[in-house]
């Protein structure tokens, strides 16, 4: 009984590595216990000394690992930052050796990893992907079965260029770029930023250089009526929002991390942060209240008012370009013209780079480096040689932003399954082994909604004023779009994110054809049976059904007690399946 006792303390104990057995522990339990206890604590503290002095050795050797992945990532950054050197990959816009650049580089890739790359997508594929992706919103049902019907070799070429001609092209970067360059904040929450939006897509369409569009945002000066751009600042009114900004969006780099201190985990010291912020020192924005003209200047004394207050991190120090020289600005000159020509020059090391990088993202679902807007310290491109060589060649372009577009969209890489294939199914996204399956923005899930049900995009009438907001009521595709963001600045373009909200709006919205016999009818027309179910198909999937699918959805309908139900029904399902709100 009483080594059953000892068996049981021991177990407890949790610290003896030994048994009672072991030891010879006699019948008499105050002294066995106190030996116990004397030898657990002797084996705790040598185990204790023992986990002491290897903890240091792993230490030192993790320190000395350290100083080496450093020492070679710095290397690398180093040589990324390095002045950009324009150069044509080919010749002058030479879409086929850019994509020939592009997929050569990815299998070089793929070979180093022992990975094999999916096969091509199908024409049902390519032709959803490229509309939702080029212009942000899915074909119609005519569009998708004329293309599918066409047999010429070189028609996703054509549909491409078709895509970058069209006027939802310039709508959809605008789309992008006003997620990016306009944060809705109760200081500008009574500023329309419709001009903006218009006056990028407008610019987009145009093709106007990258560099261009960029100057023109960063050196806005005037009357919103007059100017459009200077929403920019409109929207960052503040020294460290317009230096955070346009840092992310123009520059690919996340410098608001060394606004109080150094950054942490990169280079970024808060003098940088600061010496770069000098250059919106003179911007005053004003008119952002109730009933007045908002306006952009830049003036040599600025007032500082609560609108416009600098942080109490703030440091005055000489301007500054990031990691460049110090330019010479006269005390009464504006700083932004000054600041544009540096950021916006063909052998700028970040400008190009996070332009390629950025289209790059929105078209695979994940930047060469990525996130995108983070491209310099320790998160590395994937494909290196890659995204210099695609820099430089959009430099050597004039920074043309459509010759990009279609050079990207007609590599393999781009026009590659979804779907994994043995050899690759544990390849990782970053190789590019298929193509990444992305989910649709609110916009774009909006839009093709429109398209599907032939609902007026423009509902719900211009901005207007509404109490609840005390500002600009937006019309039903913004409404839809603030709901879907959830208050999110941004949404993942591989993350499905949307929540039972969501969903429950989608299911039992009008425009999703619940109840909706006359979104029913601009599918169908006056089709019955299989035809109306393959129409159904075109306009939402941009595919025919399958067989399967025609036999069991034809035998619903057939059974329901009027045909035009069991069709609304269908349209219900469909645009509520994952199949629609998703890119493949």
């Amino acid at each position: 009984m009483r080594r059953n006792s000892f068996l049981i303390l021991t177990f407890l104990a949790g610290t003896a590595l030994f048994s009672v057995s072991e030891i010879g522990v006699s019948a008499q339990v105050p002294n066995a216990k106190k030996a116990l206890k004397q030898l657990a604590k002797a084996q705790a503290e040598a185990k204790k000394a023992e986990d002491a002095k290897k903890a240091q050795a792993d230490a030192k050797k993790a320190e000395e690992a350290k100083r080496t992945t450093a020492a070679k990532k710095k290397s690398d950054s180093d040589d990324e930052l390095a002045p950009l050197k324009p150069a044509l990959i080919g010749g002058k816009k030479d879409t086929t050796a850019v994509a020939k650049f592009i997929d050569d580089q990815i299998a070089a890739k793929l070979a180093a990893e022992k990975m094999t790359a999916s096969p091509t997508c199908t024409d049902e594929e390519f032709l959803r992907r490229t509309y939702v992706d080029i212009s942000g919103v899915i074909p119609t049902a005519e569009q998708a079965k004329a293309f599918l019907a066409d047999k010429t070799p070189g028609k996703r070429a054509k549909l491409i260029d078709d895509l970058l001609a069209s006027p939802n092209f310039g709508q959809h970067q605008a789309d992008i770029w006003m997620g990016l360059l306009v944060q809705r904040t109760s200081d500008s929450r009574r500023v329309d930023f419709g001009s903006l939006r218009t006056w990028l897509a407008e610019e987009f369409n145009a093709n106007k250089s990258w560099d261009v569009i960029a100057t023109d945002i960063v050196t806005a000066t005037g009357e919103q009526e007059k100017n459009p751009a200077v929403g920019f600042y409109l929207s960052n009114n503040t020294v460290d929002k317009m230096t955070d900004e346009l840092c992310k969006s123009f520059l690919g780099v996340q410098l608001q991390c060394a606004q109080c201190h150094d950054h942490k985990f990169n280079d970024w010291k808060q003098t940088e942060y600061w010496a770069m912020a000098q250059f919106f020192m003179k911007v005053q924005v004003a008119g952002l209240g109730k009933d007045a003209k908002p306006t952009v200047d830049e003036k040599p004394v600025v007032r500082r008012n609560k609108m416009n207050a600098l942080p109490e991190s703030a440091k005055m120090v000489e301007p500054k370009f990031l990691q460049g020289p110090s330019p010479s600005i006269g005390l009464k000159d504006p700083a932004r013209p000054t600041l544009a020509k540096w950021m916006t020059g063909p052998t700028n090391p970040f400008f190009a780079r996070a332009m390629v990088n950025r289209v790059w993202g929105e078209l695979f679902g994940r930047g060469i480096v990525n996130p995108v807007d983070d491209m310099v310290g320790q998160n590395l491109p994937s494909h290196p040689e890659m995204l210099t060589g695609l820099a430089a060649d959009f430099a050597a372009n004039a920074f043309d932003v459509k010759h990009l577009v279609r050079s990207v969209c007609n590599s393999s890489a781009y026009q590659r399954s979804s779907k994994s294939t043995a050899g690759n199914e544990k390849a990782g996204p970053q190789l590019y082994a298929t193509m990444a399956v992305k989910v649709l923005s609110p916009e774009q899930l909006f839009d093709s909604l429109a398209v599907v049900t032939k609902f007026d995009a423009k509902a719900g009438g211009p901005a207007a004023r509404d109490k609840m907001v005390k500002g600009f009521a937006p019309a039903a595709r913004d409404r839809f779009v603030n709901f879907f963001l959830a208050g999110a600045e941004m949404v993942s373009l591989t993350e499905y994110e949307a929540g039972i909200p969501q969903a429950l709006k989608l299911m039992n919205s009008r425009q999703t054809a619940g109840g909706n016999p006359q979104a029913v009818r601009a599918v169908v027309g006056s089709s019955r049976g299989a035809e109306a179910i393959e129409k159904i198909y075109l306009a939402t999937l941009s595919r025919f059904p399958t067989d399967a699918e025609k036999a069991r959805l034809g035998e619903y309908v057939s059974k329901a007690s009027l045909s035009q139900d069991g069709l609304a029904d269908v349209l219900w399902a469909v645009l509520n399946s994952s199949e629609f709100t998703l890119n493949r």
